[in-house]
This record gives C-alpha cells, sequence and structure tokens, in this order.
C-alpha cells in the first residue's frame, strides 16, 4: 500500500503525471501509422543485371559468378547470397545480418557495381539496385482509359504528368505504369535497299549515333560581349531524321530516307491492360516504409484532381483495389 501512501503525500506530482499521461497518450493515438500489418524491416537489397542477347549460362559466368566472388571480399555482414539468372537478365538478392547499416551497405554493393563494370563484358548496363521493403504493398491502383487517346498517349501521360506528381506524395511509392506502349522513334530498315547500296544495319546506327548530337563548344568573346555558342545537330522535328546522310556510296550521298523509314512508333509492348473492354494503362501506388496507409492515400485523392486539371478531358481515371477501405475497417 506504500503507492497509496505516496500519493496522499504527494497529489500534484500524480496528478501531474496523470495529465502527461493522457496528453502522451493522445498524441501517440492521433500520430500512430494506421495499417493492419506490422512494420517489417527486412535487411536486403536486389541487384538487377542486364545484359541483351546473352544466354543464362553465359550470364552467370561472365557476370553473376564474378559479382558474388567480389561482394563476399568488400561488402559487410553478408548472411548469404541468391541469384537467378535469365537470358540477358539476372536478379541478385543480398540477404545481410539483422543488425547491418542497410544504408552502408547499399553504399558498399553501388560502389563494387560501379567498379566491376570496367571488367564485365562491353555493353552491360548499369544495375539497377533497389533496397527489399516488405512492406512496401500496393494500397491503391489507378487505371488510365480514354475512348480516343491511343496507348501511347496513355501511357506518357501515366508515365511523365500522373506518375511524377504523384510521386512527391509522403510515404508513397509509383512505380513504372503496366500496360500501354512506351513511346520512341523507330527506324524501319529496307533490307533489300541496304543490299542494293551495299550498306548494313550497323552504318544506319553510326549515321544516327554520330550525327544526332549536342557538343558543348564554349564562347566566343567579340568585343566587350562573350556569346555562348551551342553545335546542335539533334533534329528538332522527326522527318529530319530521313534527311540525314549515311555513306557516299558510288559519287551519290545516301540519306537515311534511302534505306529506312522513321517513323514515332513504341517499343515491344511486354505487357497489356484491359479497362472495361479496352486497353489502357495502370499506375500502382505503394506504401513506402512506416507511412501510414491512410494517410497516403487521402493525399493521393486530394492531388489527383490537381493533376487532371491539366490533362486531356477525354483522360478517364479509374481507382481499383482499395486496400485502405480494409485498414479503416480493421
Amino acid at each position: 500500500m506504500w503507492i497509496v501512501r505516496l500519493a496522499l503525500r504527494r497529489p500534484y506530482t500524480f496528478v501531474t503525471m496523470s495529465v502527461l499521461i493522457a496528453l502522451l497518450g493522445g498524441t501517440a493515438i492521433v500520430t500512430m501509422p494506421v495499417d493492419i500489418f506490422p512494420y517489417i524491416d527486412i535487411p536486403v537489397i536486389s541487384v538487377i543485371w542486364n545484359y541483351s542477347g546473352i544466354s543464362p549460362d553465359e550470364m552467370e559466368k561472365r557476370i553473376d559468378t564474378i559479382f558474388e566472388r567480389a561482394m563476399t571480399t568488400t561488402v559487410n555482414d553478408i548472411e548469404h547470397i541468391e541469384t537467378q539468372a535469365y537470358s540477358g537478365v539476372s536478379v541478385t538478392r543480398v540477404y545481410f545480418q539483422p543488425n547491418v547499416k542497410i544504408e552502408m551497405a547499399l553504399a558498399q554493393v553501388t560502389a563494387l557495381c560501379q567498379t566491376l563494370l570496367r571488367i564485365f563484358p562491353p555493353g552491360t548496363y548499369p544495375p539497377s539496385i533497389v533496397k527489399y521493403d516488405a512492406s512496401s504493398v500496393p494500397i491503391l491502383q489507378i487505371g488510365l482509359g480514354s475512348k480516343t487517346l491511343s496507348e501511347q498517349q496513355l501511357f506518357d501521360l501515366g508515365l511523365n504528368f500522373i506518375r511524377t506528381q504523384l510521386a512527391t506524395v509522403q510515404g508513397a511509392a509509383v512505380p513504372l505504369p503496366f500496360g500501354g506502349k512506351f513511346r520512341q522513334v523507330m527506324v524501319d530498315l529496307n533490307p533489300e535497299a541496304l543490299y542494293a547500296k551495299g550498306l548494313s544495319p550497323a552504318d544506319v546506327s553510326s549515321a544516327l549515333g554520330q550525327q544526332n548530337l549536342i557538343l558543348p563548344a564554349g564562347t566566343a568573346k567579340l568585343g566587350d560581349i562573350d556569346y555562348q555558342v551551342k553545335l546542335n545537330s539533334s533534329p528538332e522535328l522527326l522527318d529530319q531524321f530521313n534527311d540525314l546522310p549515311i555513306k557516299v556510296v558510288n559519287g551519290a550521298t545516301v540519306y537515311v530516307r534511302d534505306v529506312a523509314q522513321v517513323r514515332d512508333g513504341y517499343a515491344v509492348q511486354s505487357s497489356i491492360v484491359r479497362t472495361n473492354g479496352t486497353r489502357g494503362a495502370l499506375l500502382t501506388v505503394l506504401r513506402n516504409g512506416k507511412a501510414s496507409t491512410l494517410a497516403i492515400v487521402e493525399a493521393v485523392k486530394a492531388a489527383l484532381p490537381k493533376i487532371l486539371a491539366g490533362l486531356p478531358p477525354e483522360l478517364e481515371v479509374r481507382q481499383f483495389f482499395e486496400q485502405w477501405l480494409f485498414v479503416r475497417a480493421a
């Protein structure tokens, strides 16, 4: 009963402590992230290598084996390594000890990858290094569709306009859109015309690479004025690519238009999204780290009207897989 006697002797102390506990409890309830599952922090880093055209066996011999051996001597606190090799792609998952400082481990892996690029086969792309987060789960999906806009336009709007502005929402991560067609300039070669002119696809590629350039030229001082000099040989219009010279054959200049057709096209489509029977694009909003699901969804819903106000009115936006409904019900 000593605590009762202490409370009777010091009543103001216990009243102050009670008020303080009530205030701290209310603050914790308001600021606590609300979600179904707790935050899970697993120290894992994924490294994705790309080398187009190589078989899985060669990918393992030329890249994966060297990378794994180098990590065991350079990166600290590794628990184990898992690697999967595919055609032209390999995915290496590095599992670390529970007490590791993941930021330092990420810096070590990044530095090692940049060093190994010099000894890997020519044409190897710099890897994508991603910190795995088990709590990064989809909480909202945004479908893009239209009766008049093409798949290229839908993908472009989702990638360059909607996604970039939603990425500023605190705690939200928005990957690249699914579906749609990634817009790019396509050069369709005519094999018969190339053979007749004695050219190869490499000649066309070399001509485009050498003449589609923007070079720094410095400044020119004329009197008391310094002029900025620009050397811009990059075509401003798509049709101007057809006028680029490739090579002089038998005294005649061969242009791109003589052996190829340049058009506004798209990359090979690897995913298709359908909304109510029509093709479209899909944006996925992920929860990043310890952020509150409800706060992220409310911020995204508040930002969407402002974003859509500057986009074509024929763009139709629908929301799917609203996980926040289950969070709120819980």
